[in-house]
């Protein structure tokens, strides 16, 4: 597994602003960085703790709340959430013992954006492969 940081999209150093998919090309700057945001994402244990946390009641979580729903030991599921962090999807605050997650949903407002279709605009036509033209 790779140790490299990761960009926060809309962070200094992140790169500005990243246009819808479908309205423009990314620059190679632009597609490095939301590569980055993918990839954290593109585990199943981290789509699963970002989904928990997202959807809790109060908007944030302690980690004694998250660890107990995964058959992985704590250092583990606290390596997943420190990668999320990095990727500016959520942030965490120290409270006694215990740790606390909260969704940055500036993070993934962007995300969605990104992947929305501009309003009004259709689909482009798909041709299924090997379908005659």
């Amino acid at each position: 597994m790779s140790k490299q940081e990761l960009a926060v999209l809309g962070q200094p150093g992140a790169g500005e602003c990243c246009p819808a998919l479908l309205t423009a090309p990314l620059d190679e700057d632009q597609a490095a960085d939301l590569a980055k945001v993918f990839k954290a994402l593109g585990d199943p244990v981290r789509l699963r703790l970002l989904s928990m946390i997202a959807s809790r009641a109060g908007g944030e979580v302690c980690v004694c709340d998250l660890t107990p729903a995964f058959e992985l030991s704590q250092p583990t599921i606290s390596h997943h959430l420190k990668l999320l962090k990095q990727a500016g999807l959520i942030d965490s605050e120290r409270r006694g013992t215990w740790v606390y997650y909260r969704l940055l949903p500036q993070t993934t407002d962007r995300l969605a954006a990104i992947l929305t279709r501009p309003a009004g605009q259709p689909l482009p036509e798909i041709t299924p492969a090997g379908a005659a033209s």
